[in-house]
């Protein structure tokens, strides 16, 4: 399935019998997240929405792992940035006018009328953990490593992180969740709420209830996405909107161009107050 606006072949798509499978297809790089991964996901997101005969969405990632976050490149180029981070390709908020590109990649699944089922294996980690968060499900591989990474490069879940997580766990799970960066292991995760079900095959699993979603009524269905989103969607510009300023305050500073270089140079951090 051809989709314009996905670049380098990232994402690929096929779709039958009513249900679309959507790969994050860098696998040389555990499916991190450049630039082009993100257009492509974006672009993928926005064509499903129109698509006919849609029901169920299900998405995965080629090779070792789902996504294991943001492209370490990118981490070292965040170094040399400064105010420009609030001009950049991912700082830019999209046409609808609530997220940036960035949040973009993990909304877009909460926008999408029909349920999104993500199935996970190896690491859903910073960025990939929280484009997992916008699937309506997530089925998990017992081995998967899952983590709200970004404190530990001295950013915040700037992808609607804050607003999915809070939706999905208790308040003090989300804090301490994000506060520590600490990886955690699909059993855990699945017993804080972070994961629906854990499968030996999650993508056969992930594929066999989209199956069965896709025998239901899609007028029921996309009317229980729409009200079980309701609240939800009350939320997503304010917050949305919060996570961007903080972020943009965060990237190039002092700390967290600290932070980027201990990991480089094999060191601990010394930040300043």
């Amino acid at each position: 399935m051809q989709i314009s606006g996905v670049q380098e072949n990232r994402v690929i798509v096929s779709f039958a019998d009513g249900i679309a499978d959507v790969r994050l297809n860098r696998p040389d790089k555990r499916n991190a997240l450049d630039d082009a991964l993100f257009q492509s996901l974006a672009a993928v997101g926005e064509a499903l929405k129109t698509l006919s005969g849609l029901r169920a969405v299900v998405l995965s990632g080629e090779g070792d792992s789902f996504c294991a976050g943001l492209d370490f490149g990118s981490f070292k180029g965040m170094a040399s940035r400064t105010d420009t981070a609030s001009t950049s390709t991912i700082g830019t908020v999209t046409a609808q006018g609530i997220t940036h590109l960035a949040q973009q990649v993990c909304w877009v699944w909460q926008e999408l009328p029909v349920p999104v089922i993500a199935a996970l294996h190896g690491h859903a980690l910073g960025g990939g953990l929280q484009i997992a968060l916008g699937a309506d499900i997530r089925i998990a591989h017992p081995h998967t490593q899952l983590s709200v990474r970004e404190t530990f490069w001295g950013l915040i879940p700037d992808m609607t992180g804050t607003l999915l997580l809070s939706h999905l766990v208790r308040p003090d799970v989300a804090r301490e969740l994000v506060y520590t960066a600490r990886l955690v292991q699909a059993d855990e995760a699945h017993t804080l709420g972070l994961v629906t079900h854990l499968a030996e095959t999650p993508l056969a699993m992930a594929q066999a209830l989209a199956v069965e979603i896709a025998g239901r009524s899609p007028d029921a269905v996309r009317a229980a996405k729409r009200l079980l989103t309701r609240t939800l969607k009350q939320e997503a510009a304010a917050q949305f909107a919060a996570e961007r300023e903080e972020i943009y305050r965060l990237i190039g500073s002092p700390n967290q161009n600290e932070a980027v270089r201990a990991y480089f140079e094999k060191r601990s951090p010394v930040f300043k107050d």
